[in-house]
């Protein structure tokens, strides 16, 4: 059995759109972030860094822990052989893109996130760095979608990590330009329109709503 400790943010959405993109059974382990329940001991048992997501898998009777979204999504596609080509050009062009998520999308648009919204003291220079680098990112994906249906050739895992952060950039940063994203903007309603993406988002809002009461 798979169990998923995570919570409703863009990285904690990544393994739930995944998970129930394969089909897997899972169970939801949520992790409330605002009472600080990354760093218990428990926890950091899983994952050292005290970050959401992880999943731990137990097989034969021994629980194997996986943390890093982009981890989790290379293990689940190379467990069910689904969103990732096993060899070859196809595979390096799905993990290129996959790695510019977690190298760029996900740290710009989050730092941007809390120096304009979440940082104690305004800090201009932080906000303008960050909103500046976070579109020039988001107008990558936009120029890499001109064309195509998805970010590496068929739907992939590179799709699935995007997908939260990019709908979030998009609303976040639509008085910024970012509304002139089409492409990127027709790709999200795309991805969004997946049923398992749309039963993903659900049972996540479900579980956050069940744990907060």
């Amino acid at each position: 059995m798979i169990d998923l400790y995570t919570w409703q943010t863009p990285n904690g959405e990544k393994p739930v759109v995944m998970l129930e993109e394969c089909g897997l059974d899972y169970r939801l382990q949520m992790i409330d972030l605002s009472s600080g329940e990354q760093k218990t001991p428990e926890f950091l048992a899983i994952n050292p860094n005290g970050k959401i997501p992880a999943l731990v898998e137990t097989i034969g009777g021994v629980p194997h822990a996986v943390f890093e979204s982009g981890a989790i999504l290379v293990y689940l596609a190379e467990k069910t052989g689904k969103f990732l080509p096993a060899s070859g050009p196809a595979r390096y062009d799905t993990l290129s893109w996959t790695f510019f998520q977690v190298g760029g999308i996900g740290p710009m648009l989050g730092q941007w996130h809390h120096f304009d919204a979440a940082a104690p003291e305004k800090i201009p220079y932080a906000i303008e760095r960050y909103r500046k680098e976070s579109l020039r990112l988001l107008g990558v994906l936009d120029d890499r979608l001109k064309g195509r249906d998805f970010l590496a050739g068929d739907y992939s895992i590179a799709d699935i990590i995007h997908f939260g952060w990019v709908r979030a950039g998009l609303s976040g940063l639509k008085n910024d330009s970012a509304a002139e994203l089409t492409s990127l903007a027709a790709w999200v309603e795309r991805v969004g329109s997946r049923p398992a993406a749309k039963r993903a988002i659900e049972k996540l809002d479900q579980a956050k709503r069940a744990k907060t009461g």
